[in-house]
């Protein structure tokens, strides 16, 4: 008998006229990005309210997640008074929630201080370069990768010599058949270079995971949903909790799209992703806030 939970297929056996005993329940986390605390312009001028907003809906969803994946631009300005703001509303939610930093998280003096003193020692204490770090959870590995310390030209994201070798000893005791998510700000792959729409040296990074069956990638930065497929290799990125970015190259630039204020929760939403062991790939939904 083959049902369908969280858009994966999967199968039981039929034993005497009824189905087996049901599969056990996979793994569901949510991904929330660009939150940008703080943002008051006409765009949204309250996005913390929004971000409040989804914290409500995730908490309704009929099936608890397991944590919470933050894929960058937590804050506006990182300020203390932004990323306290953020904190206390995702804390509502009672689960963990695994950070990586956008740009706008790193526009201290201190080169991203603030962010690194709050969220840089990941999930195991281990403070790693500029935030990278790697967790195992469910028969999943996910690899936290940070992308927005020296931006190249025209805002392009950049790994590094260091991360990049890092991400390569990581893998290198994960076998072929391990489900990997990477989860970072800006996409790996090169959606519009113009507006720094990708990451200068994201295909040195995607050639390490091409051994692997079941590749996800979770992106944030671009405010909207895309999605591309390559081999094994599935590319997602998400809405933001606060306002909507033009299609690429649409516009003159990248800036907030300002809409009528009945249609602005339409363009804003979470992700919720369902991994089911021997179902394969994992299962990406979006919700809009609307």
């Amino acid at each position: 008998m083959w049902t369908v939970a969280g858009g994966v297929p999967f199968a039981a056996g039929l034993v005497g006229g009824g189905a087996q005993a049901a599969p056990a329940a996979g793994l569901t986390f949510v991904q929330i990005s660009d939150s940008h605390v703080g943002f008051d312009k006409p765009a949204n001028p309250d996005a913390l309210a929004t971000l409040r907003e989804a914290v409500a809906g995730i908490r309704d969803l009929p099936t608890k997640p397991a944590f919470i994946l933050h894929t960058g631009d937590i804050s506006h300005l990182s300020r203390d008074e932004q990323f306290d703001a953020a904190d206390q509303t995702l804390k509502d939610l009672g689960l963990p929630v695994f950070f990586v930093p956008g740009e706008h998280d790193v526009l201290d003096d201190g080169g991203g201080a603030a962010y690194l003193a709050r969220y840089g020692k990941g999930p195991n204490g281990k403070a790693l370069g500029a935030g990278w770090y790697s967790f195992d959870h469910g028969g999943v590995h996910f690899v936290a990768l940070v992308n927005v310390v020296n931006l190249r030209g025209g805002g392009l994201g950049t790994l590094g010599e260091d991360q990049l070798a890092w991400l390569a000893g990581d893998l290198k005791s994960q076998v072929d058949s391990t489900p990997v998510v990477v989860f970072a700000h800006i996409p790996l792959w090169t959606i519009y270079p113009e507006w720094g729409w990708g990451t200068d040296d994201g295909a040195r990074a995607l050639s390490l995971l091409r051994r692997f069956g079941s590749v996800t990638v979770l992106n944030g930065h671009i405010h909207q949903i895309l999605q591309k497929i390559e081999g094994n290799v599935a590319f997602h990125t998400a809405r933001s909790t606060a306002f909507p970015q033009p299609a690429p190259g649409s516009a003159p630039s990248p800036g907030p799209v300002k809409l009528p204020a009945e249609k602005l929760r339409g363009a804003l939403g979470v992700t919720t992703v369902t991994y089911r062991p021997k179902a394969s790939p994992l299962a990406i939904v979006d919700a809009t806030l609307g």
